[in-house]
């Protein structure tokens, strides 16, 4: 009997260490589990990639769309050229048009590695930064600067402190025909054509609104209209009885597209 009741005993040890080693091995599998779970969900590099294609998208957004290089140097560049007609009296549209020859609406090289924008040459006398370009011989002195506002400063200055130029500054600072052409006479530059190319830009783009402007001759408020967001050619040729086309010839686009602040004339202006 008492084989007996020491056998069922060790029997029921036995399952019960049977039953404990089971909870401890399911407890270990849920928490080895829970781990591996919790790490799936913290995968940093995920979240990373995903916030730098964003941010990538969201700056990529925003860039100014213009017509052509060379309406967007006219954006640029306007303000400059006025602030130099109100300092020193030369026609803020024969600056930009000069700029944008000389410079090819600011891609040449002169202009993208030296900020120069007019291709004035060293000179005598000059001690500021040089760039070596062929011009009428190979690898001649141009004038470098640090900021592309020093090249119209230079180019104001050398116009008004050299005294070949100085019969440019007794004619009418609206006058852009004669001052192309005086540019000319002067030796500006040795292109017979220079001051018929120069006209063509100034016409083309209507850089004398920038002189009248500066000289207080605005153009009627009916002739014009400033691009605001949402605007079209379609919409303003609806809106102001002119078709798509006119438009376009008027304001010497080549393409549809318009910019913010963009000013659009309506009606032809009649100028003297």
């Amino acid at each position: 009997m008492n084989r007996i009741f020491t056998l069922i005993f060790l029997i029921a040890m036995l399952s019960s260490c049977g039953s404990s080693k089971k909870v401890t091995t399911r407890k270990s599998q849920n928490k080895t589990s829970r781990v591996v779970k919790t790490t799936k969900k913290n995968k940093v590099p995920e979240v990373v990639v995903n916030t730098s294609t964003e941010t990538e998208e969201i700056i990529k957004e925003t860039p100014e769309n213009y017509a052509t290089p060379t309406h967007e140097y006219i954006a640029i560049y306007s303000d400059i050229a006025q602030d130099e007609m109100r300092n020193y009296g030369i026609p803020a549209s024969i600056t930009l048009a000069q700029g944008i020859l000389e410079s090819g609406s600011g891609k040449g090289r002169l202009s993208v590695e030296a900020n120069n924008h007019f291709g004035i040459k060293c000179h005598t006398g000059w001690t500021g930064g040089k760039i070596y370009h062929d011009d009428d011989e190979d690898q001649e002195c141009f004038r470098k600067y640090k900021n592309s506002k020093y090249s119209f400063r230079d180019h104001s200055l050398f116009l008004k402190e050299r005294s070949r130029y100085a019969g440019l500054f007794e004619l009418g600072a609206g006058d852009y025909k004669s001052w192309a052409k005086g540019l000319k006479a002067a030796g500006y530059a040795t292109d017979r054509k220079y001051p018929q190319k120069l006209i063509d830009l100034i016409e083309r783009y209507q850089l004398y609104r920038f002189d009248n402007e500066v000289l207080g001759v605005e153009a009627s408020l009916n002739n014009k209209h400033t691009v605001v967001s949402g605007d079209t050619l379609y919409s303003l040729s609806r809106k102001y009885n002119i078709s798509v086309p006119e438009l376009k010839a008027l304001n010497s686009l080549e393409t549809n597209n318009l910019f913010v602040g963009q000013v659009i004339y309506i009606k032809p202006i009649i100028k003297d």
